[in-house]
């Protein structure tokens, strides 16, 4: 699906690790300011079109991609790695918590981007945890290491982390697998809101999930993009038979 003035471009991306193709010719543009969906089943390469967008991909060991990935047009190989994580965010299916207090685990980003005067931290801690569906649960033990906190709280944590940097793009890889269907749908509520502001490629399992938030989703299997469009498009009218056998449950 090509869209005009995209935010994030995708041309020809092709990904391996070692010599093997997880991610073949991926061609995509990827609107501004919604949420695509990214749907497919396990093993089709979507977790790693992720790593691509912020060049993570490239700490894995034997690594290696061809094609372009733009961000406003520029493409990423040509900005600064540190920046390009900063602007895109993600979030890992299962949480990373770090071994410092909840609030450190938020406040340690804005600070290493300079970030030092106290009420400045303060509000982007509560900010952050907020967006999070998690402050009203910590605020009164901000100082209790982060890595104590249950795992559907660890991975909020991990998701107030990933906003702390005020990102651009904001990357989720199945951040529902460890929450309970409550929270998942305070954040889903949360997305909606932040979407008008930054731009979020949502990969996902949750085929209602998809459904309910993204503006635009993307089906993929074996690696391949099998087809884009608006998401009603996509859920009534699929083009592609496998799309469809997809979506209604004939194979996942």
């Amino acid at each position: 699906m090509v869209t005009d003035n995209p935010h994030l471009r995708i041309k020809g991306l092709t990904a391996r690790y070692g010599t093997r193709e997880v991610v073949r010719n991926l061609t995509i543009d990827i609107p501004r300011a919604g949420i695509l969906g990214v749907i497919g089943p396990a093993g089709s390469g979507k977790s790693t079109m992720l790593t691509c967008l912020n060049r993570t991909i490239e700490l894995v060991p034997g690594a290696s991609t061809s094609g372009t990935v733009e961000i406003d047009g520029v493409n990423v190989r040509d900005v600064d790695a540190s920046d390009l994580r900063r602007r895109v965010a993600t979030v890992l299916p299962l949480p990373v918590g770090l071994p410092m207090s909840i609030y450190n685990n938020v406040a340690y980003a804005p600070r290493l981007c300079g970030v030092r005067h106290k009420d400045d931290l303060n509000e982007i801690v509560e900010r952050c945890l907020t967006q999070a569906a998690l402050w009203d649960e910590v605020k009164d033990r901000l100082d209790q290491l982060g890595t104590r906190l249950s795992g559907g709280q660890q991975q909020r944590l991990t998701l107030a982390r990933a906003l702390s940097t005020d990102p651009e793009v904001l990357c989720l890889d199945e951040f529902s697998i460890a929450i309970d269907p409550v929270t998942t749908m305070r954040i889903e509520d949360v997305l909606m809101q932040l979407k008008s502001r930054m731009t979020i490629v949502l990969v996902t399992n949750l085929l209602m999930q998809a459904r309910r938030i993204a503006d635009v989703t993307a089906f993929m299997m074996n690696g391949e993009l099998v087809e884009s469009a608006k998401t009603e498009d996509l859920f009534v009218f699929a083009r592609d038979k496998r799309t469809n056998d997809y979506i209604s449950g004939k194979f996942g």
